[in-house]
């Protein structure tokens, strides 16, 4: 089970969303050429992120490598539809 201090802890879940936006902001661009990409997973202290058409699918690409934890997903052609949440 992910650790919710993130979501318990403003200040944690402000550094965590921080810290996911830093990394959108290095590789949004980059992925703004490709089509296929709808949504973004990213692990912000890693700066690894997973890419899908659906949150379902960036969410199963994540999950391969970090189940149970938090991740910063955001929509790729609208940055502010972007949430923190633990992989299912």
């Amino acid at each position: 089970m992910p650790d919710i201090s993130i979501w318990n802890d403003k200040k944690a879940r402000e550094g965590f969303i921080e810290k996911g936006r830093a990394v959108f902001e290095a590789i949004g661009s980059e992925l703004a050429v490709q089509d296929e990409v709808e949504v973004v997973a990213i692990e912000p202290e890693s700066g690894d992120y997973f890419v899908g058409r659906t949150l379902g699918q960036a969410n199963r690409a994540a999950s391969e490598k970090y189940l149970d934890r938090w991740v910063y997903f955001v929509r790729l052609r609208d940055p502010e539809a972007a949430i923190p949440l633990p992989v299912w």
